[in-house]
C-alpha cells in the first residue's frame, strides 16, 4: 500500500530558509504551495507535497527549481499527490558554499533519501533537463519504487553535445565570474529558454532564489558537473545510469519533446526513442527547452491522458 507519510512541513528547515520561502513577492499567485523540508545529511532540502493518489515525483533541471512544475501541480493535484523537490543548492533548499556537494552521485543520493523518506511507491517520475539523470539515476538505483517515465527535454545517458553557450560558462573564473556574479545562466534562461515570451511574475519566478553570488552556487556547479570525459568525477556515475536503463524498457513512458530546444535538441529525444521503442511520444515543434512554459496546457492533456492510459497523438511532426 502507497505510503501516505507526511511529516511536519516545517521539519528540518532553518528559520532563515522559511523566511525566504515566505517571501514569494511578484509571484505569490504563480507559487500558491505549503514549503516542506527534510534533512539529509546535516543540509535541508525543500519540497512540496501537495494533492493525494498515486504518486507524481517532479524532478527538475538547471537553473530552474519547482517552480517550474507549478502549472503541472495546479492541473494534476486534484488526483495525485504531487512530489517536486528542490535539489540542493536550488529553489528554497539550503545552498551551502561546499562544491563538492553538487556532484550527480549525491544529487541522486538526495533524491532517494526523499523517496525512502516518505515511503513512496509505484512512482510515476517526470523529469526535464538534470531531472532526467538525476531521476532515471535514482530509479535504477531502487527501481522497484517506480512504475512509469515522463520525460521531457533531457537525458539519462553520455553526450558529447554540449551547445556553446554553456561551454563558455565552463571556461574557469570567467565562468564563475559570469553565472555567480552576474546570473548571466539563469538570467538568460528566461529567455533563451523559451519560444513564447515569459509573463513578468513568472519570469520572477524563476529568479528569485538565485538573487546573489552564494545563491547560484549550484547553477554553476550543474555546469561544472556535465561529464564529458571519462576523468570526470560524475562520469561513471552517468555510465551506471546508462546501463541501468534497459531494465525499463518496457515500462510505461512518455517522451514529450519541445523541438525548438537548442540544448536537448531533437537528437536526443531520438536516442531516447531507440532506447525505449514501447514509449508513447509527443513533439511540440514550436515549443523551447521549457516546454512547460511554451505548451504548458498542451501539454498537461497529453500528461493527463497518458496517466488515465489513453493512448497519445504523437503530435507534430519532426
Amino acid at each position: 500500500m502507497q505510503s501516505d507519510s507526511r511529516p511536519s512541513p516545517a521539519a528540518g528547515a532553518p528559520s532563515e530558509l522559511k523566511r525566504i520561502a515566505a517571501n514569494r513577492e511578484g509571484f505569490a499567485d504563480e507559487y500558491p504551495f505549503t514549503s516542506n523540508w527534510f534533512s539529509h545529511e546535516g543540509h535541508a532540502i525543500h519540497y512540496l507535497d501537495e494533492g493525494t493518489g498515486p504518486v507524481l515525483l517532479m524532478v527538475h533541471g538547471n537553473p530552474t527549481w519547482s517552480f517550474a512544475w507549478r502549472n503541472l501541480i495546479k492541473g494534476l493535484r486534484d488526483q495525485y499527490r504531487i512530489i517536486a523537490v528542490d535539489h540542493l543548492g536550488c529553489g528554497f533548499s539550503e545552498k551551502p558554499q561546499d562544491r563538492s556537494l553538487y556532484t550527480l552521485d549525491l544529487h541522486i543520493r538526495r533524491l532517494m533519501a526523499l523517496v525512502e523518506s516518505l515511503g513512496l511507491q509505484k512512482i510515476t517520475l517526470i523529469g526535464h533537463d538534470w531531472g532526467g539523470a538525476i531521476g532515471m539515476g535514482t530509479a535504477v538505483r531502487i527501481p522497484e519504487r517506480f512504475e512509469r517515465f515522463i520525460l521531457m527535454n533531457t537525458a539519462a545517458f553520455r553526450s558529447s553535445a554540449i551547445p556553446r553557450r554553456i561551454a563558455l560558462c565552463r571556461i574557469p573564473w570567467l565562468g564563475r565570474i559570469g553565472v555567480q556574479g552576474f546570473n548571466l545562466f539563469a538570467g538568460a534562461a528566461i529567455r533563451m529558454a523559451v519560444e513564447h515570451p515569459l509573463s513578468e511574475s513568472a519570469a520572477k519566478g524563476f529568479l528569485a532564489p538565485y538573487d546573489k553570488w552564494e545563491h547560484r552556487v549550484a547553477v554553476h556547479e550543474f555546469v561544472q558537473d556535465i561529464p564529458l570525459e571519462p576523468s570526470h568525477i560524475s562520469y561513471q556515475t552517468l555510465c551506471d545510469v546508462e546501463n541501468g536503463l534497459e531494465q525499463f524498457r518496457h515500462h510505461p513512458m512518455l517522451l514529450a519533446w519541445g523541438m525548438k530546444d537548442w540544448c536537448f535538441t531533437p537528437s536526443f529525444f531520438e536516442q531516447f526513442r531507440s532506447r525505449f521503442p514501447d514509449a508513447q511520444t509527443h513533439c511540440i515543434s514550436d515549443a523551447g527547452h521549457y516546454i512547460f512554459e511554451d505548451a504548458k496546457d498542451e501539454l498537461l492533456s497529453v500528461i493527463r491522458k497518458f496517466l488515465q492510459g489513453v493512448p497519445i497523438e504523437t503530435g507534430h511532426s519532426l
